[in-house]
């Protein structure tokens, strides 16, 4: 019985993407000097001292800690976001802290009670997290950038500005109409704002931002990540904040579940969270080795699209003027030695496009566009 329900189960789902492009990667490793791997966003550099000092303080925590989470820690997000996002009127209550943004995102429609008869509206080329947590829950999914033009209301809309894997930035004034519009249908929106801090030639702004909300948090929920401002993928920290009511909810069902962050992570959360500077050269490093990448792949014949925010160039390789199918330039940069995401893992929308991500290290940031050039 239970390997027929596990079946099932997996039949819903699409195939973990990763898997498909393993003969690439192979392809890729055989380089003489090896492979730049560039198709994983993950980063590559220290975990800032910062964090490493608060683990080591907060190392003996024997007891368990709470779903709802350390105050230090939800201050330490609310001090954050009305400092370096402008966000106003956000409360502890409207704060809590979750095992990484992927595991929030995949659980969040059966969490929130969406399921079999609900639609739920997600990017038209999307990370595909927001569609696999749909799957699984038995709802229906529709891949849209216009959800106001659906025919049937939805009951959960995801946004992801800026977005992974265009880098796109969703501006105040479409962000204000999508709220507008979701509260006059009882739509919850939820965006996805990891990448907030990862900006290069726009600037972004929080769902949940004042210009745009109106003051009122109500029905939206906003994502957010240090994996990438703070280098700290490995530790799983995250929060979900906005609307009380539905943060909530949430809480009172992640209790059943015993979902809980561990305490030494709630602490290194509100430590880098409280500092700036670390996140500062970060920045300054991605920005220096996207550069170096983007003016490589524009010298070798490929067009970059939107790509203004987020870690990633989304790219595509002209031939004859024309953009090739992304198989085909996942194929070709593997016989250099580069492995990128094909744009299809994302959508139909992608199928003449590859992400590619700029979290290596110099030395292979260089090596690509050594390879390119």
């Amino acid at each position: 019985m239970t390997q027929a329900r596990t079946g099932r189960v997996s039949a819903r789902l699409p195939d973990f993407p990763w898997d498909r492009i393993a003969s690439y990667a192979a392809v890729a490793r055989a380089h003489p000097d090896g492979i730049v791997d560039l198709s994983i966003g993950t980063p590559v550099d220290p975990t800032p001292a910062v964090a490493q000092q608060a683990l080591a303080a907060a190392s003996d925590s024997p007891g368990y800690p709470t779903t709802l989470g350390l105050e230090v820690t939800r201050q330490a997000v609310v001090d954050w976001l009305a400092r370096a996002h402008g966000v106003t009127g956000l409360g502890l209550d409207g704060v809590l802290p979750v095992v990484g943004s992927k595991e929030l995102i995949a659980g969040l429609p059966t969490q929130l009670g969406v399921g079999p008869g609900h639609l739920v509206a997600i990017p038209e080329v999307a990370y595909p997290t927001y569609e696999v947590g749909a799957v699984l829950a038995g709802a229906e999914v529709v891949a849209t950038d216009e959800p106001e033009a659906l025919e049937r209301t939805p009951a959960l809309v995801y946004l992801n500005s800026p977005s992974n894997p265009t880098g796109r930035v969703l501006g105040p004034d479409r962000l204000r109409a999508l709220v507008g519009w979701a509260r006059d249908r009882g739509v919850l929106l939820v965006s996805d704002e990891c990448y907030l801090e990862c900006c290069w030639e726009a600037s972004a702004v929080s769902v949940l931002h004042p210009e745009v909300c109106g003051g009122s948090h109500e029905g939206l929920l906003a994502v957010h990540s240090l994996s990438k401002r703070s280098n700290l993928a490995g530790y799983r920290c995250a929060c979900v904040v906005g609307d009380p009511a539905v943060v909530g909810e949430l809480l009172a069902v992640r209790k059943n579940l015993g979902l809980m962050m561990p305490t030494p992570q709630q602490r290194v959360m509100a430590a880098v969270l409280d500092d700036d500077a670390h996140a500062a050269e970060q920045h300054a490093r991605y920005a220096a080795r996207r550069d170096v990448l983007r003016t490589a792949l524009e010298g070798a014949g490929f067009r970059v699209d939107h790509s203004e925010a987020s870690l990633y160039l989304w790219s595509t390789r002209l031939v004859d003027g024309r953009p090739e199918p992304c198989l085909d330039t996942v194929a070709w940069l593997a016989e250099r030695g580069v492995l990128v995401a094909p744009g299809d893992f994302y959508g139909a929308a992608g199928a003449d496009h590859v992400r590619v991500a700029f979290t290596a290290t110099d030395e292979r940031i260089a090596a690509a566009a050594a390879r390119l050039t």
